[in-house]
């Protein structure tokens, strides 16, 4: 009993801090940052391509990119400082930042 109202409770309880920023990486270099405020659409190239990243006020995603598999694509809206879209055939990836982090040493 006591398992089931821990497994139901974390999802409500536990929650990431809010982004602020969008860091955008090639090759593991820091290739542009943006604040989450505005509506904009950043051009990424890449070793197979260009890399689509949207931002909206909060939120950011990766909106197209050339892998075959779109696993980053499938990431969605990424709101929460700490997270993570990588497009690894590509060599880019999207990650969120904010005054505090989605993770910690009890998420390892």
């Amino acid at each position: 009993m006591a398992g089931l109202v821990v497994a139901v409770s974390f999802p409500l309880l536990w929650r990431g801090g809010q982004a602020d920023r969008a860091v955008i990486r090639v090759d593991g270099r820091v290739f542009a940052e943006y604040p989450l405020d505005a509506p904009r659409r950043i051009d990424v190239p890449g070793p197979l391509g260009t890399t689509v990243v949207e931002i909206q006020p909060g939120r950011a995603r990766v909106h197209s990119d050339p892998g075959p598999r779109q696993y980053c694509v499938r990431q969605g809206w990424l709101a929460r400082s700490g997270a993570v879209a990588i497009c690894a055939p590509n060599h880019v990836s999207l990650m969120l930042t904010g005054r505090q982090s989605g993770y910690d040493s009890l998420n390892y």
